[in-house]
């Protein structure tokens, strides 16, 4: 074949390929007197444009792979103390199916229309029930993705819709075998006084990043960073027991937080968060408590409940809804939360009060919403806005160590002045507090702008010596805005 004939059939060649791809993209196909341009100049020429062709034709296949397969693009991973999360970033929505096989233990999901794009090699299955995760193609159109198990969960599966940060996605939850575990070790309700249990809900986790920050980082991470620190603070006061509603990086339904402070008889619920905006301007902290609105709806809805006898209040030995009337429960219900929000609205203006001498307010006063998290009847609650993490100023400082300490700090203090003022009456500060011997004296003390070592020793009426030995303070040291000292008894 002479080389003039080769050139001539890959013309054609070429022709075929971009008429079928003008079909699949939509575009107008080329006139066949356009092919002798394309392959002039030499043999060169022609290797350069079958690169291109190569290039071009890789593209298409990926375009025509999309228009035809839904596509999973990726696979994410997160574990809590309960369950597995499997999340999947597909193309468009899906249609899919699962189901459990045994000996050995599997679970089978098909993706109706479905590819993978890439692969599940880089997942982290460490500390889960999947051993290997396993995928093929059925019924020559279908994605089936078969999760090799461990041990045998129980599993819950649901699409989401694209929101600001994702596209569509699959969620496939495994729920551990809470009977194949072993059973926690009850200890005996201690007698006489008890601590102050306080339960701070890190907002958001997991697939959940919340607001996004100025110049990168998750608003997941902020709060969870000011609640360990929080959590370290009432772990070290006496009389005071803090629980960390979420410990790591996964999501926790709204309910369950209030229902994880439920179960550990907490005195306080804390919900710690960072607010974003679409005006970078936008700056400021603020406390809120549950509105009068919400706590109607709530009231309504507990009510509607009454015949579960988990639904209480008055903690483990409250008083139980399940034999009562609806009037009689009703009433019960209607003065628990009047109660509880009042003392909501104290503590969280006690809070806010401490929160001002570190950072701007955004709002003066504690404010009312309808936050799910704090819609639970007989438990005080306030959710915390620790500032704007989309201003630029404000997410600097949220990302940093020293300010979360400092946040967590005021926090602190804030909640523990309240509890020294209203103490719940079987607990050990309302026995220090009746007997005369309640140290009310912070034990921690943020600094603000104009503060001096001196200033301080003479507020806490303690000496310098004293005060600069408890912090590690030599006269080198100089003291910051938003620093955080010990003040010794």
């Amino acid at each position: 074949m002479s080389q003039g004939t080769g050139i001539v059939r890959r013309g054609l060649a070429m022709l075929c390929i971009k008429k079928w791809a003008a079909i699949l993209t939509g575009k107008k196909a080329p006139a066949s007197n356009e092919v002798t341009p394309v392959f002039s100049g030499g043999r060169r020429h022609f290797v350069k444009q079958l690169g291109i062709l190569a290039v071009g034709l890789s593209t298409l296949k990926a375009q025509v792979a999309e228009a035809v397969y839904k596509l999973i693009k990726n696979v994410r991973l997160w574990r809590s103390p309960d369950k597995t999360r499997l999340v999947f970033d597909v193309s468009d929505a899906v249609k899919h199916n699962k189901f459990h096989l045994s000996n050995p233990s599997r679970l089978v999901i098909d993706v109706g229309g479905a590819r993978l794009n890439g692969s599940f090699g880089s997942l982290q299955l460490k500390d889960t029930p999947i051993k290997k995760i396993r995928h093929g193609t059925r019924n020559q159109h279908d994605l089936r993705i078969v999760l090799d198990l461990s041990e045998k969960v129980s599993s819950n599966s649901f699409l989401l819709k694209p929101n600001a940060t994702y596209g569509h996605r699959l969620v496939v939850d495994l729920f551990d075998d809470q009977g194949s575990k072993p059973k926690p070790v009850v200890k005996p309700k201690p007698a006489g006084y008890r601590d102050i249990v306080v339960a701070i809900d890190a907002g958001h986790g997991g697939e959940d990043p919340g607001a996004i920050g100025y110049g990168g980082g998750y608003e997941k991470h902020v709060t969870l960073a000011i609640a360990k620190e929080l959590a370290a603070l009432l772990g070290r006061e006496k009389g005071f027991r803090p629980v960390l509603v979420r410990t790591g990086d996964y999501y926790i339904d709204l309910r369950r937080r209030t229902g994880i402070a439920r179960d550990n008889n907490a005195d306080l619920f804390i919900s710690i968060h960072a607010d974003g905006f679409k005006d970078r301007r936008a700056k400021g902290a603020s406390v809120y408590a549950l509105s009068r609105s919400g706590a109607t709806s709530e009231t309504a809805r507990w009510l509607a409940q009454k015949e579960n006898a988990s639904d209480q209040i008055g903690g483990e030995d409250g008083i139980s809804l399940g034999d009562k009337d609806d009037i009689l429960a009703g009433v019960l219900l209607d003065l628990s939360m009047t109660s509880t929000l009042s003392s909501s609205l104290e503590v969280g203006n006690k809070v806010l009060a401490n929160m001002g001498q570190i950072n701007q307010l955004h709002k003066k006063q504690v404010e009312q919403a309808g936050f799910v998290v704090l819609k639970s009847p007989d438990i005080p609650s306030i959710l915390i806005e620790t500032g704007f993490i989309t201003n630029p100023e404000e997410a600097r400082k949220l990302k940093s160590s020293s300010h979360q300490r400092a946040m967590a700090t005021a926090i602190f203090n804030g909640a523990r002045s309240w509890f020294y003022q209203k103490p719940p009456p079987d607990t050990l500060v309302a026995k220090w507090k009746q007997e005369g011997t309640l140290n009310t004296r912070p034990s921690r003390y943020v600094i603000k702008p104009g503060d001096t070592l001196s200033e301080i020793a003479d507020q806490f009426d303690i000496s310098m010596n004293d005060l600069k030995r408890a912090n590690r303070l030599s006269s080198a040291n100089t003291i910051r805005v938003g620093q955080v000292l010990q003040i010794p008894d």
